[in-house]
């Protein structure tokens, strides 16, 4: 019996999720729940004999942090990238065709990345239970047994068992409002649209040769031009553009008759808000969820949560307030107006704000950096290089750059020297010298960067070498 191939999603930005998920660093990527990020989570769910290595589909930002994170989780798989986000259609069809084109038809399991489903067990024996199904062309959806009457999910209404443990699907159902969600859980054929498929490529290419052709088409464009770059499939981006993308709900699952749904009754979150990520950590008898460095006092349904080093988040006397503290931007608001935080991006974008879509934290392939102190003329920085990783060969026109290592050791070559520092040594770049720093031990390098100069913007940069690819 072959072997299922995960298809992960990872174009969303999760802006409900701000002030920590931000355009820099998606919620997918960052540490929310537990010590391994919802990606890694995912990666690790499907981590087992009846699973391939993992199609992953992200943006081309984000293809060192996926790269990584996969490399961290023990894991290899192709990267497909998309030039831009377009929907969940274009994206699996794209995963659907890579896969028919270099390995043949299999069975494509497509699963977001950002999903809490702790108890891996549970998600692996749920997807077997839909293999039969699915190797008779059927398109298979999976449905959580609903807890709650929830207005922020989709539904799908069940109809008579069909293969195996599959019921047929009747009907796709919007988000409702509260009443009729609750209908719906009294109902008992009714659940939670988890957004994860089994199919087989060629039934779902045709399917959506027959659906949407057009679509289907531009992709297979995209997909033929694309440049493979090791691990990464760059997606040709003239032909992408052309894509009008919808979701893989709407232009297939929605018009066919042969679907079929296998129930999950498992704990699942899709942590869509603040509200749905209170609920999955420990509260206490009033209600109170206190995540980090927080606490509160005399407070009632109130979530605090920080991730701020060095800063204490206290609350007094709050009720129904939820409170979310990061290095650089604080997030207070009601409880009830969770679904509105995207709102607040939108304010701090129109507004010029960095903060709506950069983390303090810049995340490069080499490791990431965050900027301590922007003054006219001078900035300090923190550097942080992955052990056996480098810096590009570069030079700055209109800038110098002192670097004082602080931990690991660190190799630099500036013009024609090559130079190793210890903890407590630096050296001085001069404005136009060509230079690397590069950590090429096991331990991770931490240095500090003070750069002077007329102009201190990232793009004065002049690339000559560099092992990523980005000269």
């Amino acid at each position: 019996m072959s072997e299922i191939v995960p298809v992960i999603l990872c174009g969303g930005v999760g802006s409900r999720l701000w002030p920590l998920s931000r355009k820099s660093l998606p919620k997918q990527f960052a540490q929310l729940i537990g010590a391994q990020s919802l990606f890694e989570s995912a990666v690790t769910r499907v981590d087992c004999d009846e699973f391939a290595d993992p199609i992953v589909v992200t943006s081309s930002d984000h293809r060192f942090l996926a790269e990584k994170q996969l490399r961290d989780c023990g894991c290899s798989g192709t990267i497909l990238l998309e030039p831009v986000g377009k929907n969940t259609a274009p994206a699996v069809f794209a995963a659907a065709y890579h896969v028919m084109k270099h390995n043949g038809d299999a069975l494509l399991l497509v699963m977001p990345s950002d999903h809490h489903i702790p108890d891996q067990d549970a998600f692996r024996k749920m997807v077997l239970a839909g293999r039969s199904a699915a190797d008779e062309s059927t398109i298979v959806t999976f449905g959580v047994t609903p807890d709650r009457p929830e207005s922020g999910y989709g539904y799908m209404e069940l109809d008579q068992p069909s293969a195996g443990a599959a019921f047929t699907v009747k009907k796709f159902h919007e988000k409702p409002d509260l009443v009729t969600a609750q209908k719906m859980l009294d109902a008992g054929h009714y659940v939670w649209n988890a957004g994860i498929f089994l199919f087989r490529a060629s039934a779902m290419l045709l399917y959506a040769r027959n659906l949407a052709p057009d679509m289907l088409a531009a992709v297979q464009v995209a997909i033929d031009a694309a440049r493979d770059d090791n691990n990464f499939w760059h997606i040709d981006e003239a032909a992408w553009a052309q894509i009008d993308g919808q979701s893989v709900d709407y232009s297939i699952l929605e018009k066919i008759e042969k679907i079929a749904c296998v129930r999950f009754s498992g704990n699942w979150s899709d942590l869509g808000d603040w509200n749905a990520v209170a609920g999955q950590l420990p509260h206490d008898a009033k209600g109170n969820f206190v995540n980090g460095t927080a606490s509160q006092l005399d407070c009632q349904n109130t979530t605090l949560w920080s991730a701020a080093n060095g800063t204490q988040l206290v609350g007094l006397g709050l009720k129904n307030v939820v409170t979310v503290v990061m290095d650089d931007a604080v997030l207070v608001a009601d409880a009830s107006r969770m679904q509105d935080v995207r709102d607040v991006v939108g304010h701090l974008e129109q507004a010029g704000v960095s903060q709506a879509n950069q983390h303090a934290k810049d995340y490069r392939p080499w490791g990431w950096f965050e900027s301590l102190i922007i003054m006219p003329g001078y900035q300090v920085k923190r550097l942080h290089v992955y052990p056996g990783s480098a810096l590009s060969l570069q030079s700055h026109q209109r800038r110098s750059e002192h670097w004082v290592v602080v931990s690991g050791t660190a190799t630099v070559v500036r013009d024609d020297e090559v130079l190793t520092l210890a903890t407590n040594e630096s050296v001085y770049i001069h404005v136009g010298q060509k230079h690397r720093l590069a950590n090429e031990t096991e331990a991770p390098l931490t240095v500090i960067e003070v750069q002077t100069g007329i102009y201190l913007g990232e793009d004065d940069i002049v690339r000559y070498e560099d092992v990523f690819g980005r000269v």
